[in-house]
């Protein structure tokens, strides 16, 4: 009797819980910081209180005394053997990046730069010591504010001469993608609709659950590295090339990653720090970094000031956009740097059919922490900006601002579609996601209590806010980022290989920080080979095990990763034929492969992939000439981006006596592509739209007038909890990716992405009536209160009912 298969039809689309959950839930995860070898020490950072100060000396005699301490190192004991920290991504030939020692020698130029470290046998006794070490500074005048840094008058590092590092310009008149944005304002403005808008994007920190951590363990023949980060494969390249070590002589393992959302997209300096430490002392060294110092010295993002000038016709239909972008790089010029709004340049006309652009950034140094990619990496930044305006757009018609995102979006039967910022996108329907978001959301039944509430004079007011976005994902194809001067490719690894048992191991480029990669993968592969989920097993994170990668940022793991493990299965499939056909005496052409079974066209002869994996361990009968392995590798290096989209809808309530604001519903519906794993999505969704809600309504980085960072802890630092944001509502519709086989989109980035200008553009929705046009992020009670009683205590005026939607968005107050 022939056993019945009972698998799903298809892995892929099934909700399949996580096979790193029950590790994960049950406490048998292996964070860099539970990771203890003999004799191993520990480092301690000490670290400049000043902003921007000159060394004048530095006493560690009383540190080096301290109990249990084995050495202390200062930037002058490592000056020649430190080098600089890498900057991957110089926007312009041109750039001018400072020195980034590890170690500060002789100038500090952010509050949190490390100027001396402590080695001692315990990190409790490395702590107490580095109390000790005393450090004599001369104060120096600092610049914190962006904008006065980009008048030059103070100087981060003078030896560069200007703060302004770069000027980096896409002009679509220059590109052949468009026309000239400055004859589309001059028209505007004659004859059209002329807005100009600035708006801010507040400097953010990434707060992932996981504090930095890293081991270095020296005694081997190589160089072994743990470290709690995003990118194993690009570290290990990075202590080659800059430090001047063998890349075959260092090994780095990513162990299991407690999140990252880009502030571990990073080569930090306590990274090299502990190399060179544990190659002084020749042994293993530790450092874990404490809460305050991963808000203080892990890079930032955002931080961004945005003047954005759109050019529409009389009905609103938009004709040109300009972009002037200052962005805040902090101290030192990062791994990416500038490349990070370079990203989202191509970002801001979002889904709309403009004529004309031109997007102009200045990146600026300050005397703050550095920043670099935050969840979404410059993208969210431009989404924020169009969607503001777009509502702006609406208050000034007076219409409904989903009719005025409807007459300027891309039609579905217009895709493939080349945008104004010169690049293809190839699938989409936004006229289905905001239909199916509408209907969930009770549109028109929000719209018609919205104007019950305004017209009874209602105390807490009703808000509406939109966002229909796009994003670019899938951050890989290799001639694009070399068009941008990016100093890497983007293609991405895998190999499966075929086990005598017939199980099968997958070794992937990807590296994984709770993206759930173990359990998707596995997905692809028994889908492709046809073989048991559970028999696959993943392995990722180890650069000895896996040693050629790109790592995983910028929602590339799936659209790139994935689509090798695509090829490499089938490659396996191949090699496997003509052996299959040799051991059931057929031809190759008459066998057929489904469900992990090779079968003999009009027989019922056959045998499983993992028999022709035993038969090929054995090699007692391979046809000649063929090699006995299955086991294949494949490179994916994809030729354009994949552009995920949504719809996403906010109903807010503004308290206009206290200036609380309360989510009332968010219902959200993206348009991923095909889905692998739903339950994987869902989990995504929700965590990005929490981030992008947090930027709205509650979370700043914010600096004193010295320099010093004041939400250095979670206290000051809001970062909101499940109690803070509502039960949200999430739906898809699905037009797949026609640029991987795969026809998926990405999904990591997609709720922080969309979520912000949405909950931004409903707090303002409830206040326009008041003469509100704008709020700085965060939208905190106190933001809102002031805005609505125009920055002082005065009777705020009452919405009037006879005011139409085009009066409300004149002359709006600014907060």
């Amino acid at each position: 009797m022939t056993a019945v298969d009972e698998r799903p039809a298809t892995e892929v689309g099934s909700p399949r819980r996580r096979k790193e959950d029950l590790r994960l839930i049950t406490g048998r995860t292996r964070w860099t910081d539970n990771i203890v070898l003999p004799g191993m020490l520990h480092l301690a950072m000490v670290r400049s209180p000043y902003a921007h100060a000159r060394i004048t000396n530095v006493d560690t005699a009383q540190a080096k005394a301290a109990p249990s301490v084995v050495t202390v190192i200062t930037g002058a004991d490592v000056a020649a053997e430190q080098g600089s920290l890498p900057n991957a991504w110089p926007i312009t030939t041109d750039q001018k990046t400072p020195n980034h020692p590890s170690i500060a020698v002789d100038r500090v130029t952010f509050a949190g730069e490390v100027v001396a470290v402590v080695v001692a046998r315990s990190a409790a006794e490395a702590r107490d010591a580095a109390e000790l070490v005393d450090v004599d500074y001369e104060e120096l005048p600092a610049v914190l504010d962006l904008k006065e840094a980009a008048t030059d008058q103070v100087l981060v590092h003078p030896e560069l001469g200007t703060n302004r590092i770069a000027f980096w310009q896409f002009d679509s008149a220059n590109a052949g993608s468009g026309s000239s944005v400055e004859d589309a304002i001059a028209e505007a403005r004659e004859n059209g609709i002329l807005l100009e808008r600035e708006y801010r994007q507040q400097r953010l920190i990434p707060a992932f659950m996981e504090p930095r951590s890293c081991v270095v363990d020296p005694t081997g023949e190589q160089t072994t590295v743990w470290s709690s980060t995003q990118i194993p494969h690009i570290l290990r390249l990075m202590y080659a090339m800059c430090l001047g070590v063998p890349e075959s002589k260092v090994r780095v393992i990513a162990p299991d990653v407690g999140g990252g959302f880009g502030g571990k997209l990073q080569v930090n300096p306590e990274e090299f720090i502990t190399f060179l430490a544990a190659r002084r002392v020749g042994k293993p060294c530790k450092y874990t970094e404490t809460r305050s110092e991963s808000l203080m010295a892990s890079h930032h993002g955002r931080d961004q000031w945005q003047k954005v000038t759109l050019a529409a016709t009389k009905d609103g239909t938009v004709t040109g956009l300009k972009v002037d972008l200052l962005t805040d790089l902090g101290s030192y010029v990062s791994l990416l740097g500038g490349g990070t709004p370079v990203l989202g340049a191509f970002m801001f006309n979002g889904i709309y059919k403009f004529g004309a652009y031109q997007f102009n950034l200045t990146p600026v140094l300050t005397n703050k922490t550095w920043t670099d990619a935050y969840r979404g990496a410059g993208r969210p930044e431009a989404t924020f900006a169009i969607e503001r305006i777009m509502d702006d757009l609406a208050a000034e018609l007076g219409q409904d601002p989903l009719l005025v995102r409807e007459r300027n979006w891309i039609r579905h039967e217009e895709f493939p579609f080349t945008t104004v910022a010169g690049l293809q996108y190839d699938s989409g329907n936004y006229e289905a996601a905001t239909a199916k978001a509408r209907e969930l959301f009770g549109y028109d039944e929000l719209r018609a209590e919205q104007r019950r509430r305004r017209e009874s004079n209602d105390p807490v007011q009703l808000g509406i806010g939109v966002s229909t976005f796009t994003e670019m994902c899938g951050l890989a194809p290799s001639r694009i980022l070399g068009q941008l001067n990016y100093g890497a490719g983007g293609w991405e690894s895998a190999t499966v290989r075929m086990l005598p048992t017939g199980k099968v191991e997958v070794v992937t480029g990807t590296s994984p920080h709770g993206q759930g990669h173990e359990t998707a993968w596995s997905q692809i592969v028994a889908d492709r080979l046809g073989v048991p989920f559970e028999d696959v097993e993943v392995l990722h994170g180890d650069t000895q095990i896996s040693p050629k990668g790109l790592d995983t940022y910028g929602s590339r793991s799936l659209v790139v990763g994935g689509m090798a493990l695509v090829k490499a299965a089938d490659k396996v499939i191949e090699k496997a034929r003509p052996i299959a056909a040799h051991l059931l005496e057929a031809n190759v052409d008459d066998l057929e492969f489904s469900r992990g079974r090779f079968g003999v066209k009009g027989t019922d002869k056959g045998m499983a992939i993992g028999e022709v994996a035993l038969a090929v361990f054995t090699a007692h009968h391979l046809p000649d000439g063929v090699e006995s392995s299955l086991d294949s590798e494949a490179t994916f290096n994809p030729v354009t981006f994949s552009f995920p989209h949504g719809t996403h809808l906010c109903a807010i309530e503004v308290d206009t006596e206290t200036g609380a604001t309360r989510i009332r519903s968010y219902v959200c519906v993206d348009d991923i592509g095909s889905v692998i794993n739903p339950l994987i999505v869902e989990g995504q969704v929700h965590g990005g739209l929490v981030q992008g809600i947090a930027q709205a309504l509650f979370e700043e980085a914010v600096y004193d007038e010295s320099g010093t960072l004041v939400t250095g802890s979670f206290v000051d630092y809001l970062v909101p909890s499940a109690a803070d944001v509502p039960s949200f509502v999430t739906a898809r519709t699905e037009t797949p990716s026609t640029t991987n086989e795969l026809g998926v989109k990405g999904v990591g980035e997609t709720g922080a992405i969309a979520s912000t200008p949405a909950v931004v553009n409903a707090v303002l929705d409830a206040l326009r009536p008041f003469g509100v046009s704008d709020i700085t992020m965060p939208c905190t009670p106190h933001r809102v209160w002031r805005a609505i009683h125009g920055h002082d205590a005065a009777t705020p005026t009452r919405p009037s009912s006879e005011q139409s939607v085009a009066e409300q968005g004149e002359g709006g107050q600014q907060a």
